[in-house]
């Protein structure tokens, strides 16, 4: 059999007999790694990052050099006496062209100020780098939920598979008393019958279970991008851990950790410097240049002292009419700050009634748990005594039926509150912005 490999990962300590033993925290790390759309994220992220250098750039000299060349069919020339047949130190400075006229330059420029555009440029691309970062995070955070979700749905499919193999064999087992009883002539045939028909209705349960295990390790491959075919088993139990629920703190924790929050807050920063960007074109524009420059008819003599040339200069400019375009970026930039504070506030309500549901299924989840931990021994005892009753002849068959029925109900009540407990917490996690592999003990 082939060696399996988590694409991207080497995970050789969670392999053992070419199966696939994950942990939750195991899975949570794979799902991370191979998530697509994490991978698309962390690109944006390293987008954002040479964005930022990009405007800085615009705060430094543009240094260019070049040639040039041209073929001139006439030009105006003097006599060998004239200005070209000059012996000073250098050509003069004035000439009327060269028939074959080799040029190469350096140049410079620089933009001393614009108005302040290049400084709101920088700080909105700053701030844009923690949009990506935030938004990386908060794909996280959904994958973490999704593992959670799935893996601790998987335990609870098992835990379902486990109730109804029971509830079957209980079943059989009764069937077999109930036929020896039967065949002894101290039971009815109706019981006999009934007893053999509660075994029949409860196959499909258990049918059932075990689909519902091959379908959410699909799923739970799917989300991993594993190989479908590879054999993954899930380490671990269907257990809970109690929150000491506090409302108000995980509200102000929320408010300031929830990556849909911060982004509402960094929107409004963004917003601020659009205005800013935009109020520039009525400021004056202000900049300075240099070039240095060789000219001759002959490439290979044209870098001498004879044939340079430098200028230099500044220029500064203010727009005294625009036709209003100032006024509607500024006008648009200030609606854009105004929708980006409408929608803070939107999300920080949102934010207090995911909060307000969280508590609300623990709460119910913790209820629920309670009223079904004890009724546990209780169910299997009646179960106990009925099945005793049964036996001795004091009881009826119906009697041991339903107390199979309830134990499996109880337990099944009992592991789907343990399940909506745990999820309840990782929505609680999720809507506080508490990354699980970083997050401590509540």
């Amino acid at each position: 059999m082939m060696p399996i490999f988590v694409p991207g990962v080497i995970f050789a300590e969670i392999i053992k007999d070419n199966v696939m033993s994950l942990s939750i925290e195991d899975a949570v790390k794979i799902a991370i790694k191979n998530n697509k759309s994490i991978q698309i994220q962390e690109q944006r992220v390293a987008s954002a990052r040479a964005d930022i250098l990009y405007t800085k750039s615009l705060f430094l000299p543009q240094v260019n050099t070049g040639y040039g060349y041209t073929y001139t069919d006439s030009v105006f020339s003097t006599s060998s006496t004239g200005i070209l047949g000059s012996s000073g130190r250098k050509d003069p400075r004035i000439y009327f062209g060269f028939k074959n006229d080799n040029s190469f330059n350096i140049s410079a420029e620089e933009s001393i100020y614009n108005g302040g555009a290049n400084i709101a440029l920088l700080n909105q691309a700053k701030l844009g780098l923690k949009v990506e970062t935030e938004t990386l995070r908060a794909a996280k955070l959904d994958v973490e939920y999704d593992t959670k979700r799935l893996f601790y749905g998987i335990l609870l499919a098992y835990e379902n598979k486990r109730i109804a193999q029971d509830l079957v064999n209980q079943a059989k087992a009764h069937y077999d008393t109930v036929k020896m009883k039967f065949d002894q002539g101290t039971t009815s045939k109706f019981d006999l019958l009934q007893s053999k028909v509660q075994v029949s209705k409860l196959i499909p349960q258990l049918v059932n279970a075990e689909n519902a295990i091959d379908l959410l390790m699909s799923e739970f491959k799917k989300l991993l991008s594993l190989d479908m075919t590879s054999p993954v088993t899930i380490s671990g139990h269907l257990e809970y851990t109690l929150v000491d629920i506090r409302e108000s703190e995980f509200l102000q924790t929320a408010y300031q950790n929830k990556p849909e929050m911060i982004l509402k807050k960094l929107g409004i920063d963004i917003n601020k410097w659009s205005i800013e960007f935009a109020k520039s074109g009525w400021l004056p524009q202000v900049s300075a240049n240099a070039e240095y420059i060789y000219r001759s008819n002959d490439i290979g003599r044209m870098v001498n002292t004879r044939h340079d040339n430098w200028n230099a200069g500044v220029k500064v400019g203010i727009a005294i009419f625009d036709g209003f375009s100032t006024k509607a970026k500024v006008d648009q930039a200030k609606a854009g700050y105004g929708q980006a504070i409408l929608e803070k506030e939107d999300v920080a309500e949102r934010i207090a009634v995911e909060i307000r549901d969280a508590c609300l299924n623990l709460k119910e989840a913790k209820a629920i748990i309670d009223s079904q931990k004890d009724s546990v021994d209780e169910a299997k005892e009646a179960l106990r005594l009925s099945e005793e009753r049964y036996k001795n002849g004091v009881g009826i068959n119906l009697d041991v039926l339903d107390a199979e029925v309830s134990l499996a109900q109880v337990e099944q009540n009992l592991a789907q509150g343990i399940y909506d407990y745990i999820l309840a917490n990782a929505q609680l996690d999720k809507t506080m912005g508490t990354e699980f592999l970083k997050e401590g003990s509540k």
